[in-house]
């Protein structure tokens, strides 16, 4: 029997990067996969990559319209689920000279309110013994310029993991969060929209890590699926899979 043979999962932000390649690492071990995505170049795109048996559906993670029409979505679809993976997440570069109240706002919307409630609308659904998984990122430990709001939402983010776990375990549900390092995927590009400046911070940040390299996806959707599934004895916790830069 496949590994994950009979799991459903829902991935909020699994239409390219580290949700996408968690999806497929799902999809081949023979789990029913729900992603979603806001852009509909990137919705076609997925739905081409991952094939006919995921389903692919618009949703802005930041609504909680949206929110509510997914958790109907999913109880259609899936009845129950295993794993609930929120992953949809985004930086705006802005240091505090240029920050404005409309990026502050979109990054505690995207990163850590949108999550927030995707939990509460979602939770009803997961299975005893079933997972969230959030992604956070190293820039909630990290004092990193011109990542003052970004960095802020994603500790909160990691804050609602620790307590978010306390709720769920009358259920049995466990809520963890992975936490990337500079991770190779197409975020890079929309961050750093100059090919001279994009070079410069890979660059950069290839001489902090650690380990010399950026990560790939597959590397965070392996970290994912081991909190998922295998670390069972495992809750509140933050996985960090950044080559080592938060840790030496």
């Amino acid at each position: 029997m496949e590994r994950y043979q009979g799991k459903k999962v829902v991935i909020i932000g699994g239409t390219s990067g580290m949700g996408l390649a968690t999806a497929k690492m799902l999809l081949g071990g023979g789990a029913r996969v729900l992603v979603t995505g806001r852009s509909q170049a990137g919705l076609e795109s997925a739905q081409k990559e991952l094939g006919s048996d995921a389903l692919v559906v618009s949703s802005d993670a930041r609504s909680l319209t949206d929110l509510d029409a997914l958790a109907s979505r999913v109880k259609a679809e899936f009845d129950t689920l295993d794993l609930l993976f929120v992953n949809a997440g985004f930086s705006i570069r802005a240091p505090l000279e240029s920050m404005t109240e409309a990026v502050y706002d979109e990054m505690f919307n995207l990163n850590a309110k949108g999550p927030l409630f995707a939990v509460q609308k979602l939770a009803p659904l997961i299975n005893r013994g079933g997972s969230v998984v959030f992604t956070t990122s190293i820039a909630n430990v990290k004092g990193m310029a011109g990542q003052a709001a970004y960095g802020a939402a994603k500790a909160a983010l990691r804050s609602f993991a620790r307590t978010l776990a306390a709720e769920l375990l009358p259920r049995e549900i466990r809520v963890n969060a992975v936490t990337p390092g500079p991770i190779d995927t197409p975020i890079l590009g929309k961050v750093f929209t100059g090919k001279d400046e994009a070079a410069q911070v890979r660059e950069k940040m290839t001489g902090m890590v650690p380990m010399k390299r950026w990560g790939m996806s597959e590397e965070i959707a392996k970290a994912v699926l081991f909190l998922a599934f295998d670390a069972t004895f495992t809750t509140g916790a933050e996985l960090p899979v950044d080559g080592g830069w938060s840790q030496l």
